[in-house]
């Protein structure tokens, strides 16, 4: 019986700190490895141009015409940001010609699509609320551009962003590229409260990772475009952050990060409002992992099928790991109390105490171990959340977001 306890116990150890940690040491050794290996050909190249008495480069091709592109901004009653946000796409460094501008008001009760027109949306489409994936299928059949691109209605793009965006589908073989989010803490925010900006830049380092070795297991919907003939309509329910870049590697694309490409949005003021923007999301999550064909390895590239398993699966999965190594160590030390295990428990209970500790003393080291924790029980909170009531296609605005 011990043993047994055990083997659960250090199992779910070894993987919760190789989602967390192992899977982006890995990615960096490999990532280093291809960078040498490139340079070794690049120097063998110029090598054997030189041995034949050629140049060993040939002149840079002359890039062509940027792509038309039509920026999507879905939004349901956001009067008091979508003229900013709509004036921040018009203001965009990229023809104009080439740039269509449509905002989907997903149900909205407000003054949003008025504000939008005024603020010279070339298409503004007034929706029943169906979500915001179903108002976005509606703008893209109503998009002109050879790439639709989508906005969040509080994100403000920096001007060079849809360059940049547009840029990664100079490769054939891209089908989907998002770029990065700087989140801004509210003037009224307490400070340090919410520490997802330790979290988030964490995060990109690893995307980047995933995008230079293949492909990236998660976007951003904020700042993303795709093909618009490549463009794949899901359950309203699944949104595309996570479903679109792995069913785009399932149809023999690329999804990529790309860092230049740049935007802003004011980060959630509290620690408990986070917990709640999480939640909500991970009941989006779980109908995407459970049905929505992230399990199924067909036409996933070995690779990348780790890859997903690493960040995602097992990402998901930690708070049922975090739960059973908790209940073996208490049975360990009940059983036998080792110098060991003692360690390992009370190593388990400081981070819960200082969880606890945070909502009265705001320290940074407890500030994160709380976000730690809850940020860890939002998926268990958003499967429960799925599982009891179903998901529905639409959401409000997180707390202090606008």
């Amino acid at each position: 019986m011990r043993s047994a306890l055990e083997v659960v116990f250090w199992v779910c150890t070894a993987l919760i700190v190789w989602t967390h940690v192992g899977y982006a040491a890995t990615l960096a050794a490999l990532a280093g490895l291809a960078d040498l290996s490139r340079r070794r050909g690049r120097g063998s190249g110029r090598e054997r141009a030189r041995a034949a008495g050629a140049p060993a480069r040939a002149g840079t091709k002359q890039a062509g015409a940027l792509p038309s592109l039509s920026l999507i901004i879905a939004a349901h009653d956001e009067e008091s940001v979508i003229a900013q946000t709509v004036q921040c796409a018009l203001a965009l460094d990229y023809p104009r010609a080439q740039l269509q501008v449509i905002v989907a008001c997903d149900g909205c009760a407000d003054a949003t699509a008025e504000r939008a027109r005024a603020a010279g949306a070339d298409l503004v489409l007034e929706l029943p609320r169906a979500g915001k994936i179903r108002a976005q299928d509606l703008a893209v059949e109503r998009a002109s551009g050879e790439l639709v691109a989508f906005c969040d209605a509080n994100a403000l793009w920096d001007a060079r962003a849809a360059r940049a965006l547009a840029a990664a589908f100079a490769d054939p073989r891209v089908g989907y590229a998002c770029g990065q989010v700087r989140f801004e803490r509210p003037l009224r925010a307490r400070s340090g409260a919410n520490q997802e900006g330790v979290y988030w830049r964490y995060e990109l380092k690893v995307r980047a990772l995933e995008s230079r070795l293949c492909s990236i297991t998660a976007g951003n919907g904020a700042i993303y475009a795709t093909r618009r003939d490549a463009y794949i309509v899901v359950d309203p329910i699944m949104g595309h952050d996570l479903s679109l870049p792995f069913n785009m590697v399932k149809r023999g694309l690329r999804a990529v990060y790309v860092p230049g490409a740049e935007a802003s949005e004011k980060m959630v003021p509290s620690l408990m409002g986070e917990f709640a923007r999480k939640r909500r999301m991970m009941s989006h999550t779980w109908p995407i992992v459970v049905r929505g064909g992230m399990l199924s390895p067909r036409g996933y590239p070995p690779a990348y099928a780790a890859m997903m398993f690493s960040h995602r699966v097992l990402r998901y999965c930690t708070p049922l790991l975090h739960a059973l190594a908790l209940a073996a160590n208490v049975a360990l030390v009940a059983d036998r109390p080792t110098a060991l295990y003692v360690a390992t428990l009370s190593a388990q209970a400081a981070l819960l105490l200082a969880a606890l500790l945070a909502g009265v003393f705001a320290a940074r080291p407890l500030l994160l171990a709380r976000y730690y924790v809850l940020t860890t029980a939002s998926p268990a909170a958003g499967l429960w959340d799925w599982l009891r009531g179903g998901t529905v296609a639409w959401w409000e605005a997180a707390e202090g977001t606008r």
